[in-house]
């Protein structure tokens, strides 16, 4: 299951990140996104979704959020 299917409000564990570009690694892992980790879907917009990762707040698109297993 992916970032995409999670519901709204409920916390769920990263199990792995699946991308083929180590800079979208980098960068997720920068946000404090990384196998292990909770996450929570705060909101959802058009392009992508609102998440919570540790104390912070994110908007990160449909192509990340499809790399994200939970």
């Amino acid at each position: 299951m992916t970032l995409l299917d999670a519901e709204i409000g409920a916390e769920y564990i990263i199990k792995d990140i699946v991308t083929d570009d180590e800079e979208m690694d980098a960068f997720l892992f920068t946000l404090g996104c990384y196998s292990g980790e909770p996450i929570t879907v705060v909101s959802r917009k058009k392009g992508g979704c609102v998440v919570s990762i540790k104390d912070g707040r994110y908007n990160i698109d449909n192509f990340l959020a499809e790399a994200i297993t939970i």
